[in-house]
């Protein structure tokens, strides 16, 4: 997700996202420590990213920026 798409979001939405991103995050972490989710390291980095893109934006709109 680029931030600019992250920037067009409401903050409803923005906050919506934000907490499918980080539960999509923590399921696949569970499963990569048990064996499971092997396979999707770079989907793991991907949503990390994505969660720190939107607390980023989410911090820059608190600060009124």
């Amino acid at each position: 997700m680029k931030a600019r798409e992250i920037r067009d979001l409401k903050p409803e939405e923005l906050d919506q996202r934000l907490r499918d991103t980080a539960q999509e995050l923590r399921g696949l972490r569970l499963k990569h420590r048990t064996g499971e989710g092997a396979d999707k390291p770079v989907r793991i980095r991907t949503l990390r990213r994505d969660v720190a893109r939107l607390l980023t934006i989410q911090a820059e709109r608190k600060a009124g920026t």
